[in-house]
Formats: structure tokens, C-alpha cells, sequence
């Protein structure tokens, strides 16, 4: 147990990162303008800001993938990637039709999430034995009940996002945006993201083990943030989900922000 990321895994984070960041512009600077760039047309423009968001998350994931790094450091980002990719896959084949078929952006999608998932599943496997399980010599321990409460919040995301994904339809009248059928699995997938990160939690107290997933999770709640007031028009304020949605991000971005800053004053003076 080295706890070396392994040559292939850097590779796979060295292929994605090019894509995430083309999506990641044209979803967010330019979400008013998917009909055109995109492979598929996504509206409301704020539904592709909260996607374009995910991926700006996974360009901060990735990026400590391909640098010189630690395999526990980053391994708990890998499921959530895993499972996001292989649901977009499902979501690409089951709403075939709204693509638009034979342009570039197209093709790179359907490329993009037939592979991904299997490659990131091979890295997984790969480097499943890497991880010595020890925290780092100077490290600090999560205390159970931040773990404990963080976990509890994901697995939430989890089941209202695999619940949006499996039955859109629930979400179509309620959300506090307008949804369809293909937005709402979107939305769904992105959801379930913080889930598959923080259930890992419950059995690691190590902050180095999260700490840069944490970064990651941070800079996408930063820009869902933006999307939320830049788009505030399009939100359905008439539905309470409305209102739900934007507090429950803006008390997430406020707690992770304060948890970071504490572990952080933390290690800093175990570091001296």
C-alpha cells in the first residue's frame, strides 16, 4: 500500500479534464446558447448553469488526480463520478431524441459518457488496494457528529436525486424550476454527487481523505450559488420547492465553507 495514484488513473483525469472544461463553458458563460453549441438544447439556461457547475467541481477533482497526489486523498470522489457518469449515460439513451445528432458536441457527449464510466471504473479498481487506511502524521480527525450530520445531508441529496432520476415525472410540477422529463434526470444525477461522497464519511474520520473532495464540492456550491442569483427569474418563486432549493444551497455552502475553515485552522497548527 503506497498510496500512489496509479499512471493509468492520471491519464483517465488528463483525458477528462479538457471536456469538463469545454461543457463547463459553454454551460455556464454561455448557457443562453446550448441550442447551437451544446448536444443537447437545455432550458431553462439555469438548469445548464447547475450542470456546468457540477462539471467546474470536477475540473477541481480531476486536477489533483493528474498532480503529484495521494490515492486516499482523492479516492473518495471516484464513486460519486462513477455513478453521476453512468446515470447521464442512461439519461443520454433513454431521451435520444432531444440530442442533436451529428454535431460535434454531440458526439463528444455520447463518447464522452460511454467510456467515462468504464474507466473510471477500472481506475477504482486498480487503485483499490493503494490506500494504507492510516491519517496522515500531522492530520485531523473529522468529529463523528460533523461526519455523522454530512452524511445524513448527502444521503438525502442521494435518494431525492435517484428518486428524480428513476420517476421525473414527481418533480415536473414541483420543482422549483421548469423540468423535463430528460432536466429533471440531470438534475437528479447532479444531486446525488455530495451523497456518494459523504456516506464515505461515516467510516473515515481522516480530513486529509476528503479534504480536496471538499474543495471540489465547495467550488461547485460557489457557482450554483451564482447561478441562483444570476437566474433568480427563472426560479418558480409560487413553489415552495423554489425557496427550499435555494436555502438548503445557500446553508450548504455556508456550513462546508465553516467546516473547511475549521479543519484547516486545524491543520495548520498541527503543522506549526
Amino acid at each position: 500500500m503506497t498510496d500512489r495514484i496509479l499512471p493509468y488513473t492520471r491519464v483517465v483525469g488528463a483525458i477528462i479534464i479538457p471536456f469538463l472544461v469545454a461543457a463547463f463553458v459553454i454551460l455556464y458563460p454561455l448557457a443562453d446558447h446550448t441550442d447551437t453549441l451544446f448536444a443537447w438544447t437545455i432550458a431553462p439556461p439555469l438548469t445548464a448553469m447547475l450542470l456546468g457547475s457540477a462539471y467546474f467541481g470536477g475540473i477541481w477533482f480531476f486536477v489533483h488526480v493528474v498532480r503529484p497526489n495521494r490515492w486516499h486523498a482523492v479516492r473518495y470522489g471516484f464513486p460519486a463520478v462513477l455513478l453521476f457518469a453512468t446515470l447521464l449515460a442512461v439519461a443520454t439513451f433513454l431521451h435520444w431524441g432531444k440530442f442533436h445528432f451529428g454535431h460535434i458536441s454531440f458526439i463528444v457527449w455520447v463518447t464522452l459518457y460511454v467510456t467515462t464510466p468504464l474507466m473510471v471504473l477500472v481506475a477504482m479498481i486498480l487503485n483499490r488496494r493503494e490506500d494504507p487506511r492510516v491519517p496522515d502524521e500531522r492530520d485531523v480527525v473529522i468529529p463523528a457528529w460533523v461526519r455523522i450530520l454530512l452524511a445524513v445531508v448527502g444521503l438525502a441529496a442521494l435518494v431525492v436525486g435517484l428518486c428524480l432520476f428513476v420517476v421525473p415525472q414527481i418533480a415536473i410540477d414541483v420543482w422549483g424550476w421548469k423540468l423535463t422529463p430528460l432536466t429533471a434526470r440531470v438534475c437528479g444525477a447532479i444531486l446525488t454527487l455530495p451523497g456518494m461522497v459523504n456516506v464515505w464519511m461515516l467510516g473515515d474520520s481522516r480530513w486529509s481523505a476528503f479534504r480536496q473532495v471538499f474543495q471540489a464540492q465547495l467550488a461547485s456550491l460557489v457557482f450554483i450559488a451564482l447561478a441562483l442569483a444570476i437566474r433568480n427569474r427563472e426560479l418558480l418563486w409560487a413553489r415552495p420547492s423554489a425557496a427550499m432549493f435555494v436555502c438548503g444551497i445557500l446553508v450548504s455552502l455556508l456550513a462546508y465553507a465553516a467546516i473547511y475553515i475549521w479543519a484547516e485552522v486545524r491543520l495548520r497548527r498541527l503543522n506549526g
